[in-house]
C-alpha cells in the first residue's frame, strides 16, 4: 500500500531544491516550529528509497536523540539512538543511528566507517562550533558521507572558526534554502506570533572593584556595567524577578482559560539560579515548577513528563534551548545573563510552535529591558508586524521606543562579562525593583496586540495542503490502528533486551555458568556474534530460547545443579 506524509509548502519547495542541488552539502535554515525534522526525514526517506543509503543523524543533545528516533519511526525509519563506538556492526533491521556532537568528538573514527556513502543529517549544525575540537571531529566523522543535509533554526556566523561543510559569505553562513519566521507567519497555521513585554527596573549593586552603582535599564552603561545591571535584576534576592514571575504567571492563567494545558518556561542562568527561582515560584505563586538542567541525567525524562502533562511551569538551564518540542509552551521568562542573539532566538523558538486545533494563538516572552535583548526582540517584532500586515496606526506596541546605535548591542559574540567571568566573590546585588510596579499584563497587552482577522486558524489552513502529499511507498506507516503511541524499533529492542537480561540472570542462578558463559551460549544458539548487532527478530528468538532453557532446567533440577 502506498502511504503518504503531508508536507507544508516550504517543505515541498525545499525538497525540490535539494533534489536539484548539484553538490553533496545542503544547508536549510528554517524558523523553529516550522518542521525541519519532517523535512529532513522526508529527504532521508527519499534517499533510502532511491539508493538504500544508511541514515546518520547528529543532534545537539541526548534528549534530541530520542526525539529524532521517535519522529523517524513515524516515517517507518528505524534509527538507533543508543549506538556507541563499541556497538559493533549496525543490525540489519536498522536504517541508521542518531548521535550527538559530543559523542562525535569521542568517536569520530568509528563514525567515519559508519557514514561511508551515508545520508547524514546535521541538526543545528552551528553546534559544531561550540568547541573547536568538535568541528575537527565533525569533519573526520562525516567526510565520507554521500550527502550531508545541515539544518539550523536561525542564521549563524563564523565566530572563531568556520564550521565544516558550510559555505560562508564573509562571516555569515550561506544557506541553500531559507524559511524565516516572517515567512511562517504569512503562511498561517505554522507558528505563533510572539510578543515581548519589556520590564524596566531600578537596580543597585556593588561592583567587583567595591564601587556602589545604581541604574535603570534606561540608563546608558558600558558592557561591563550592563552585565552587572542585568545580573542584579535577575538576582532572586531582589524584587524584580519575583514581580516579573507574578506578571508572567498572571498572563499564563489568562491563556489557560482558553488552552487549559498552556505552559510557561523560565530560562535560568545556572543550577543554583534555577533552584532559587523554583523557591520563589513556590512561595509567591503557589506552584512547584519542573526543573531541567543540562547536567541532570534525568532531565530528558523530566522534559518528556512535563510536555505530556498540564503542569504550568518548567525552569530550564541550557536544556530547552532548541529542538525540544513542547508545543503547549506559550509564556516565557528570559531570566538568563546570556544575551547573544543566537541564544535569544533559540529561547523564542520554544514558544512559537503552533498547536493544531487551538484556534487563534499568541505567545509572550517577558524580557528585561536590557538594550541587547531589546534589539533582538525588536528585530523579531518587526518581522511579526510586517508579516501580519498591521495597519500603521496599530503598529505601536511594547517594543516601540529608542534603540541604541551602539555597535556592541548588535554584537553576537559572548563577552567574558556575559559568561560570568568577573570576580563574583566581590560582586553583590543589593536591590532590584520594577520601576512602575507590577500591572495586569492581560489587559495591557491583549488590547495592544490584537491582530484583527489577519491570522488564519491552524485547522483550516493546514487542510488546504492536500495536494502536497509525498508518496514514500511502504516507508511511512499509516499509524497505530488502536490509537496507541507509536514506539520506535529501538524502544521495542530495549524492552526485549531487558527480557533477555532477566532470563540470563535466572540461568546463572540455576546453573554453575557465569553471565558471560550464559550470554555466549544464548548467542551461539541463534548464530549471533554480539547482542548489540541483533535484529528485533533475533532478540525475540534469543529471549524465547533463554526461557525454553529455563523451563527445561526447572523440570530437571538435578541436571540443573550439575551444569
Amino acid at each position: 500500500m502506498t502511504r503518504t506524509v503531508r508536507l507544508r509548502p516550504w517543505q515541498r519547495a525545499a525538497l525540490d531544491k535539494l533534489a536539484a542541488h548539484p553538490g553533496s552539502d545542503f544547508l536549510a535554515v528554517a524558523t523553529p516550529g516550522a518542521g525541519k525534522t519532517t523535512f529532513a526525514l522526508a529527504a532521508a526517506a527519499l534517499s533510502l528509497r532511491e539508493s538504500r543509503r544508511r541514515i546518520v543523524v547528529c543532534a545537539p543533545t541526548a534528549h534530541l536523540k530520542l526525539q529524532w528516533a521517535h519522529a523517524a519511526a513515524r516515517f517507518g525509519l528505524h534509527l538507533d539512538p543508543n549506538w556507541s563506538s563499541s556497538s559493533g556492526r549496525l543490525p540489519p533491521d536498522m536504517h541508521g543511528i542518531v548521535t550527538t556532537y559530543q559523542q562525535v568528538s569521542t568517536a569520530a573514527e568509528a563514525l567515519r566507517a559508519l557514514t561511508e556513502n551515508a545520508f547524514v543529517v546535521l541538526d543545528e549544525i552551528h553546534h559544531a562550533a561550540d568547541d573547536r575540537a568538535w568541528g575537527d571531529s565533525v569533519r573526520t566523522a562525516f567526510e565520507p558521507a554521500a550527502f550531508r543535509l545541515a539544518l539550523s533554526g536561525t542564521p549563524f556566523r563564523s565566530d572563531t572558526s568556520a564550521i565544516p561543510f558550510v559555505r560562508y559569505r564573509i562571516d555569515e553562513a550561506e544557506s541553500d534554502f531559507e524559511y524565516g519566521y516572517a515567512d511562517a507567519l504569512r503562511e498561517g497555521g505554522v507558528v505563533r506570533p510572539v510578543y515581548f513585554p519589556r520590564i524596566n527596573g531600578y537596580m543597585e549593586w556593588v561592583a567587583p572593584d567595591g564601587s556602589l552603582n545604581a541604574a535603570s535599564f534606561e540608563d546608558s552603561l558600558d558592557r561591563t556595567g550592563s552585565a552587572q545591571r542585568l545580573r542584579t535584576a535577575l538576582s532572586p534576592e531582589g524584587e524584580w524577578i519575583g514581580q516579573v514571575l507574578e506578571q508572567a504567571h498572571q498572563q499564563l492563567m489568562v491563556l489557560r482559560q482558553r488552552q487549559p494545558n498552556a505552559g510557561g518556561l523560565v530560562v535560568a542562568t545556572d543550577q543554583d539560579h534555577a533552584r532559587s527561582i523554583a523557591d520563589l515560584m513556590r512561595s509567591r505563586l503557589g506552584t512547584m515548577p519542573t526543573i531541567a538542567t543540562s547536567d541532570d541525567p534525568t532531565a530528558s525524562e523530566r522534559i518528556a513528563r512535563f510536555a505530556a502533562s498540564d503542569h504550568p511551569w518548567i525552569i530550564a538551564v541550557r536544556m530547552v534551548s532548541e529542538g525540544v518540542d513542547i508545543p503547549r509552551l506559550t509564556i516565557g521568562v528570559y531570566a538568563t545573563t546570556t544575551t547573544t542573539e543566537l541564544f535569544f532566538r533559540q529561547a523564542v523558538g520554544r514558544l512559537v510552535r503552533w498547536t493544531k486545533g487551538a484556534g487563534r494563538q499568541k505567545a509572550y516572552l517577558f524580557i528585561p529591558d536590557d538594550p541587547r535583548l531589546r534589539t533582538w526582540a525588536f528585530q523579531i517584532a518587526e518581522a511579526r508586524r510586517h508579516s501580519l500586515r498591521k495597519r500603521a496606526e496599530d503598529a505601536g506596541d511594547a517594543l516601540d521606543g529608542a534603540f541604541p546605535d551602539d555597535p556592541a548591542a548588535l554584537d553576537d559574540q559572548v563577552h567574558p562579562d556575559d559568561r560570568g567571568a568577573e570576580q563574583l566573590s566581590l560582586f553583590a546585588a543589593l536591590s532590584a525593583t520594577i520601576s512602575d510596579g507590577p500591572h495586569p499584563v492581560a489587559s495591557v497587552f491583549d488590547d495592544q496586540f490584537d491582530e484583527g482577522g489577519d491570522l488564519v486558524d491552524g485547522d483550516e489552513r493546514l487542510d488546504l495542503d492536500e495536494h502536497l502529499l509525498l508518496p514514500l511507498g511502504d516507508l511511512i506507516p499509516a499509524g497505530s490502528d488502536d490509537g496507541a503511541p507509536l514506539r520506535s524499533r529501538a524502544e521495542l529492542k530495549e524492552e526485549i533486551r531487558l527480557r533477555n537480561a532477566d532470563a540470563a540472570r535466572e540461568l546463572v542462578r540455576f546453573t554453575t555458568l557465569t553471565h558471560a558463559q550464559v550470554n555466549a551460549e544464548l548467542n551461539r544458539r541463534i548464530g549471533l556474534r554480539r547482542i548489540t548487532e541483533a535484529t528485533l527478530d533475533q532478540l525475540e528468538r534469543r529471549a524465547e530460547g533463554a526461557e525454553d532453557w529455563l523451563r527445561e532446567l526447572r523440570r530437571t533440577p538435578l541436571k540443573a545443579s550439575r551444569r
